[in-house]
C-alpha cells in the first residue's frame, strides 16, 4: 500500500523531467532552423504511430463504446491543450529560451487553479490563512510573470564552454521579441490550466487515460498537419536528416507525447489537476542543469527573479491546499458524516 500511495510522486517526477528534455531539445531543434508548426506537427505524427496500436490491443471494447459526445470532446481538448498550446509553447521558447519555457511552467499551478475554482473544484476562503495563501500566490504569479517580460538584467554565462547544441545565444533577441516570446508561453500555461481541468472532468465520466491520450494525440496530429501544410508548403522545410530535428521529433513523440502525458493523465485521475500542477518546479531546475550541459543558453537575472518568484507563488498555493486539508481533516474527526475533502479531490 505503501508503494501504491508514492506511485503518483514517481509518475509525476518523471513526467518533469520528461517535460524538461522537450523544451532543451525543441530549444534546439528551433536554433536549427527547423519550423515550429512542421515539428509540432511531426511529433504528434509520431506519438500517434506509438500510441494507436498499444490503444487498439488494449482497449478496444472501450473505444467501440465511445459516443459522439465524448469523441467530440476529445477533440475539442486536443486542439486547446495539443494544437493551440504547443504551438504557442514552441513559438514562446523559440523567442526566448529553453530554460525560460521550463520557468513558465511554474504558472501552471495558479492557471490550472483558477480555473478549478471556477468550475468548483476548489474554494477560497478569503478570511482564514489557506484563502490568503491562495489569493498571495496568484499575486506573487502575476508578479513573477512581469518581472519575466520587462525586466532581463545582466546576463549570467553558462559555466560551461562546450556544448552539445549551439543555440545562438538567445539572450541577443530583441526585446520585443522577448516580451511576445514571454506572453506567449504566459497564453501556452493559461490553456494547459484550462486544459487540466477539462480532462479531470473527462476522466471522471470513465474514461481510461490511455484512450484520451491516444484520441488527443492523433486529433492534434491531424489537426497540425492543416496548420503546418497552410503555413509552411515548401517541401525542403518537411525534410527530417540524421540530426537534431529528427533527436527531438522522436524524443518528443515517444517520451512526451506517449509516455509523459499518459502518466500525467494517470497523476490527474489519481490525484486531481492541482497534485500534477504542483510539481512543475522541478522542469525549472532539470532545465536549468540540461541547458548548462546541452545548450549555449546562459540565464539572465530578470528570469532567475521571475522564475523564484513562480515558484514561491506555487508553494503559497500548495500551503494554503495543505493548510485546508488539515483543517478538513479535523472537522472530519469532529463531524464524521463530513466527506473529507481530500477524497473529494482525488475523485476530481
Amino acid at each position: 500500500m505503501r508503494m501504491d500511495s508514492k506511485k503518483p510522486y514517481l509518475a509525476a517526477i518523471l513526467c518533469q523531467i520528461a517535460f524538461a528534455g522537450m523544451s532543451l531539445l525543441s530549444k534546439a531543434a528551433f536554433a536549427s532552423g527547423m519550423n515550429v508548426y512542421i515539428f509540432l506537427f511531426y511529433r504528434q505524427a509520431v506519438g500517434t504511430l506509438f500510441l494507436l496500436p498499444i490503444t487498439i490491443f488494449f482497449k478496444r471494447q472501450e473505444i467501440a463504446g465511445l459516443s459522439v459526445g465524448v469523441m467530440f470532446k476529445i477533440f475539442m481538448q486536443a486542439s486547446l491543450g495539443f494544437t493551440l498550446a504547443l504551438n504557442v509553447y514552441g513559438l514562446g521558447v523559440k523567442y526566448t529560451s529553453a530554460t525560460l519555457g521550463a520557468a513558465a511552467f511554474n504558472c501552471l499551478p495558479v492557471t490550472t487553479f483558477f480555473f478549478a475554482l471556477i468550475f468548483r473544484m476548489e474554494e477560497v476562503k478569503i478570511r482564514k490563512a489557506s484563502g490568503m495563501a491562495k489569493v498571495g500566490g496568484i499575486i506573487v504569479c502575476i508578479a513573477g510573470v512581469a518581472v519575466l517580460a520587462f525586466y532581463r538584467g545582466p546576463y549570467m554565462k553558462p559555466f560551461f564552454h562546450y556544448h552539445l547544441f549551439e543555440t545562438h545565444e538567445s539572450h541577443v533577441s530583441s526585446p520585443k521579441t522577448w516580451i511576445l516570446g514571454c506572453f506567449l508561453l504566459l497564453f501556452a500555461c493559461i490553456s494547459w490550466g484550462l486544459w487540466f481541468v477539462l480532462q479531470a472532468l473527462i476522466l471522471k465520466t470513465g474514461s481510461s487515460p490511455l484512450v484520451l491520450t491516444c484520441g488527443q494525440t492523433l486529433s492534434s496530429a491531424l489537426q497540425s498537419f492543416v496548420v503546418a501544410i497552410a503555413v509552411e508548403r515548401n517541401t525542403s522545410e518537411w525534410q527530417l536528416g540524421w540530426n537534431i530535428r529528427l533527436v527531438s521529433v522522436l524524443y518528443c513523440g515517444t517520451f512526451v507525447i506517449c509516455i509523459a502525458n499518459f502518466l500525467s493523465s494517470w497523476v490527474i485521475k489519481k490525484k486531481g489537476p492541482v497534485f500534477q500542477a504542483v510539481t512543475t518546479p522541478l522542469n525549472l531546475i532539470f532545465t536549468l542543469i540540461g541547458s548548462q550541459l546541452l545548450l549555449n543558453d546562459g540565464v539572465s537575472l530578470g528570469s532567475a527573479i521571475g522564475a523564484m518568484l513562480l515558484v514561491l507563488s506555487l508553494y503559497s498555493v500548495l500551503w494554503g491546499k495543505r493548510k485546508e486539508m488539515s483543517c478538513s481533516d479535523e472537522e472530519t474527526k469532529n463531524h464524521p458524516s463530513v466527506p473529507p475533502q481530500k477524497e473529494i479531490i482525488d475523485h476530481i
